[in-house]
């Protein structure tokens, strides 16, 4: 226990700075370093996946706190879209964290191999997004919110990955579709990762310190750095070439994926 949550410590520094450095959240890092950290333990094999991502999306309502705060301040998030799209991410996160428990260890951990190998791609050969020109299709809100909801819960993300392109194509700029994705990701988070402890409240194979599915030292760990490191990252994109450094993570995202995938 101890051990894992000095790691988290240190987890939870390069999570916060990654996040504010590179626009993604901490989940495509905290997810397959938790699984490794997790496996050292000894944690019960088919538990191992669940644990990782319901305490990745706990950490995820600090993290995603703390950016609304900032982007609110600057005035870039779009709130109406927000509150449009909140409802249906609360419900889909939700039914994501109790489609996750029915669904194998093993494919479970190939969900997240691929959700890594996509970001690897996206940050090593990024496209250039331009806010569409047609009126924004705002009937779509419901069920796509429900898909990003559904999706995030299973990976353990915030789902900015998705949320943020399908702002983009209905009309909104690339900085306020990232303030908002970064609004939309609290509701996610929060039902999700209540939904991942209320749904492990009575296994009793779970390691001491566990709330639900949540992993309660490495959930502290991350939480206690990452939420002073985030605005560090966003701080360091200003001054260090980031398109360059994008790249280095792309390659540092593919080795996690190989590693889960062996």
């Amino acid at each position: 226990m101890t051990e894992i949550f000095l790691a988290s410590l240190l987890l939870g520094i390069l999570a916060g700075i990654s996040a504010g450095l590179f626009g993604i959240g901490g989940g495509a890092l905290i997810v397959p370093v938790l699984v490794w950290l997790f496996q050292t333990q000894q944690f019960h094999p088919e538990q191992i996946m669940l644990i990782a991502v319901a305490t990745s999306l706990a950490t995820a309502i600090f993290t995603s706190v703390a950016s609304v705060r900032a982007h609110h301040k600057l005035g870039n998030i779009d709130w109406r879209r927000a509150w449009h799209l909140a409802p249906s991410m609360l419900l889909g996160a939700g039914g994501g964290a109790v489609l996750a428990e029915y669904i194998s260890a093993n494919l479970l951990r190939w969900f997240f191999v691929t959700y890594l190998l996509y970001t690897s791609l996206q940050m090593a050969m990024p496209k250039q997004t331009k806010a569409s020109t047609h009126p924004a299709k705002q009937f779509l809100d419901y069920p796509i919110g429900l898909l990003i909801g559904v999706l995030s819960a299973i990976l353990g993300i915030g789902g900015g990955t998705m949320t943020v392109p399908y702002l983009v194509s209905n009309g909104l700029i690339m900085k306020n579709a990232v303030a908002t994705s970064s609004t939309c990701a609290i509701p996610i988070a929060l039902s999700a990762a209540t939904s991942y402890a209320i749904l492990g409240w009575q296994d009793n194979q779970l390691p001491a310190g566990s709330l639900g599915y949540l992993y309660l030292p490495a959930f502290a760990g991350i939480v206690l750095t990452s939420i002073f490191t985030a605005p560090l990252g966003a701080k360091l994109a200003h001054r260090l070439p980031a398109q360059k450094l994008k790249r280095y993570f792309a390659i540092v995202l593919l080795a996690l994926a190989i590693k889960m995938a062996w």
